[in-house]
């Protein structure tokens, strides 16, 4: 909401002024590197560990394109997010930082329970909570900022504490009053929730902790809305840097050998060998070179191979499972084994994994049958049960006539999708699966456009020298 839309009266005024130097707190939000600013772990990218940052770093990384594997991440990735930063546990790190946090509010809470009143870590943690709000709210939220310095004075509560007429908890719920105004809506009940918190103490370090996601959210919204620039960025830079690395090593073997797997034809326009080569890698074979062209998205690549691997041996199992009626025709149960499928097949990357977790999956399969079976006091034929085990059992061999079907179907989808932005049907075999169906379709489509986007003068260089290869009769 903008703030100049924001009444930021709370039902207890407190009044403020000015703002005398101070001490940084040991709070939930310090940053013991000296920078005072709260630091966020990017994920791991392909071609890199995960990444500690604060968000001024990330910024600079947007703006200035300087570090391209990172905005490649960001570029190519819609789900990419910064994530909250927690040291390892049982490091040092870790020992450090939950040592000073604890010391802090039992300093605090020893103060405001002494007699008289001490406040000296309350004003600094006001301080804090002031420039976190500063962090938090946009520079054009200028008439609550105004409002957030005018209550959090430090130089107005310090004279309210030297008089022993500081009320801590009221600017405890001028705090939450603002926080509930500013945060994602993502955040509404978990402020509403501070209120109940009766200890000041235990209040104000639940404030502390959510002002730190509420952080957090404010660089993911930036993310988001600059994405659409570091796809734009990257692509020329990525361009500009690939031209760079031609005029070392001069020739692509990995990649022209991959074009010419999948060329078509003199004829056929240049698109239709790309998408061909691009299919190609969701079935990727292992004894083919990777092409170099694709050497940042690697890793990705062989993450959604794995994760259709994991798709196809679901589906064939609920294509088995729907031919018994007492688990196929029964929602909640079915619903349950869909979920329970992906969860028994998420570490499998390969189809050697498949084979190793084959029998778990039929064990468990077999359990929500008999429970089922059981619950309607029916029993099932000694043979029944063997086909279906041997159909389940048969799904981990790559060409078993239904995973060879379904995965037919399954590469036809991602197909249709690259070609085509109007909505795909799902093909037979996958309504249980539809939600990864098109998250893996998607994520593919957004990694081959943005790979073409900054290649594709190349690919139709290296394609123009391959129909002269293949028909050197024709004229380019």
């Amino acid at each position: 909401m903008p703030a100049d839309k924001m009444d930021t009266s709370d039902p207890k005024e407190i009044p403020g002024t000015s703002n005398p130097p101070r001490i940084r707190t040991e709070s939930e939000n310090s940053d013991k590197s000296g920078s005072g600013a709260a630091r966020f772990l990017l994920p791991g990218t392909s071609a890199s560990p995960p990444k500690i940052l604060t968000l001024d770093e990330v910024q600079s990384v947007v703006k200035n394109i300087e570090d391209m594997a990172l905005a490649h991440e960001i570029a190519v990735n819609a789900d990419f997010k910064l994530e909250p930063y927690e040291p390892p546990e049982n490091s040092l790190e870790k020992i450090i930082k939950d040592t000073i946090h604890k010391a802090f509010w039992d300093v605090l809470r020893e103060q405001l329970n002494s007699t008289p009143p001490i406040y000296s870590h309350a004003i600094q943690l006001l301080g804090e909570i002031k420039e976190m709000f500063e962090a938090i709210l946009p520079s054009n939220n200028k008439r609550t900022l105004e409002r957030i310095n005018e209550i959090l004075d430090e130089t107005v509560i310090q004279q309210q504490a030297e008089q022993n007429v500081l009320d801590f908890k009221a600017y405890a719920n001028f705090i939450i009053h603002i926080m509930g105004l500013a945060c994602a809506p993502i955040r509404d009940e978990q402020v509403a929730k501070l209120k109940e918190i009766t200890d000041v103490v235990e209040m104000f370090r639940a404030i502390m902790e959510t002002l730190s996601l509420m952080k957090l959210d404010m660089a993911n919204n930036y993310l988001n809305a600059v994405r659409n620039d570091v796809v734009a960025n990257t692509v020329e830079y990525e361009r500009k840097k690939f031209k760079e690395y031609l005029e070392v090593v001069e020739s692509l073997p990995a990649t022209e050998a991959w074009l010419k797997r999948n060329h078509v034809n003199a004829d056929a326009q240049s698109k239709d060998t790309i998408f061909k080569a691009y299919l190609e890698l969701i079935d990727w074979k292992p004894e083919n070179e990777f092409p170099e062209i694709m050497s940042m998205d690697k890793d990705r690549v062989r993450g959604l191979q794995s994760r259709a691997l994991r798709l196809t041996a679901a589906a064939c199992c609920m294509v088995f499972v729907s031919g018994v009626p007492v688990i196929g025709q029964n929602a909640e149960i079915r619903k349950k084994l869909v979920a329970h499928l992906m969860v028994l097949l998420q570490n499998v990357e390969t189809d050697k994994d498949l084979e190793d977790t084959i029998e778990s999956i039929w064990l468990h399969i077999k359990s929500v049958l008999d429970a089922r079976l059981s619950e309607l006091n029916q029993k099932i034929d000694e043979a029944t049960t063997e086909t279906l085990k041997t159909q389940v059992h048969q799904i981990a061999k790559p060409d078993s006539p239904v995973r060879t079907l379904l995965w037919k179907r399954f590469v036809t989808y991602i197909s249709l999708n690259l070609r085509n932005n109007a909505m795909i049907p799902t093909p037979p075999g996958f309504t249980d699966y539809v939600a990864e169906l098109e998250s893996i379709a998607a994520a593919f489509k957004r990694l081959t456009y943005y790979n073409h986007a900054v290649y594709r003068e190349y690919y139709q260089e290296l394609l123009d020298k391959i129909n002269k290869q293949l028909n050197p009769t024709v004229s380019q």
